[in-house]
């Protein structure tokens, strides 16, 4: 091949190379990282961005060439010269793939194996995904609650769990996400890097609500952590902390506590609706929470509240249904 046609490829490699570079580069693909985690993920991304690159801009730059110099006069219909076969060719394009495909997968195993790594003390959290609100349990403190906060710069181990059917757990800036698998339990590590508040977001199809179903999750000093769980085991008998925990807000509407969710029927009427069911409020309310089916508003389906809170401590129960009738805790 003639030195000005090596010339003529090389430059139409390096425009190609650039232009998808500068794709790469300057759109925003991924969110900002915000856990060690990410940027091993980020690395990992880069580092086969980088190569796929490489391989577009030498494969444009041979299909252009080729097209260019070899393209056909509109009225030639004979056949292209007989073309053998290449064995130094043949065993290039299987050898340098074979290679590049194993850098990845060693690439990839480093950076998994050290993201599923808690280290020797992390924060334990347990995560229970149910229809359609997240809940957050801290073992090691008691306190359960319908926010994850986590400590910046120290590993927690995060053990997910569905009551119902399977969700999907994914903070964006984290990089990490998991199923919610009812039976199975699965695991997340996650070394936050950066202070601030990011969504918690169910990636996987759920139910009528799965659009609803969000919260989010708090990056904050060990001390303001550490702070925080002896102010929520403080209150954890209060029925608005019960309310936020067992995750009634992501469902209903409800001034008192603030949320205005649509799933389920608004909860600031609730005086009417136990009028129109015949039973004192605080009645209605309790029977509501225990057997979610039987009185069923008007424009709502059965099957949308899970009948799994018919669990809760009696204590926390009658803490609930005085928070919902009056507005405050027991």
């Amino acid at each position: 091949m003639r030195r000005g046609s090596i010339l003529r490829m090389v430059t139409i490699g390096v425009v190609a190379g650039v232009v998808t570079a500068l794709v790469a580069v300057l759109v925003p693909w991924l969110p900002t990282s915000a856990s060690e985690e990410m940027d091993r993920i980020e690395a990992v991304f880069w580092f086969t961005t980088v190569i796929s690159i490489v391989i577009f801009a030498l494969v444009t730059a041979v299909l252009v060439y080729m097209v260019v110099k070899f393209r056909a006069s509109p009225d030639d219909e004979s056949d292209g010269p007989p073309i053998h076969g290449h064995t130094g060719l043949e065993i290039a394009w299987t050898a340098f793939p074979a290679a590049i495909v194993t850098a990845i997968a060693i690439v990839s195993a480093v950076a998994l194996s050290r993201n599923g790594d808690a280290g020797t003390n992390p924060v334990r959290v347990r995560v229970v995904a149910q229809q359609f609100a997240w809940k957050f349990e801290y073992p090691g403190a008691g306190v359960t609650s319908g926010r994850l906060v986590l400590p910046v710069g120290r590993s927690t181990e995060l053990e997910l769990g569905s009551v119902d059917v399977i969700h999907s757990f994914w903070v964006p800036e984290f990089g990490q996400k998991s199923d919610a698998v009812p039976g199975i339990k699965t695991r997340l590590v996650i070394t936050p890097t950066r202070l601030g508040t990011f969504p918690v977001i169910c990636t996987e199809l759920c139910g009528l609500g799965h659009a609803t179903m969000r919260t989010e999750v708090q990056v904050v000093q060990q001390k303001e952590f550490d702070a925080w769980l002896a102010e929520q085991k403080a209150g954890a008998g209060a029925g608005g902390a019960l309310f936020v925990a067992q995750g009634c807000g992501a469902c209903h509407a409800l001034a008192a506590a603030g949320t205005d969710a649509q799933v389920g029927p608004s909860l600031d009427g609730v005086a009417k609706a136990a009028a129109t069911a015949g039973l004192p409020v605080a009645e209605f309310v309790r029977e509501s929470i225990l057997e979610p089916d039987k009185v069923i508003a008007a424009g709502y389906s059965k099957g949308v509240m899970p009948g799994t809170f018919a669990g809760l401590p009696k204590d926390q129960l009658e803490a609930l249904v005085a928070f919902v009738v009056g507005g405050k805790g027991s």
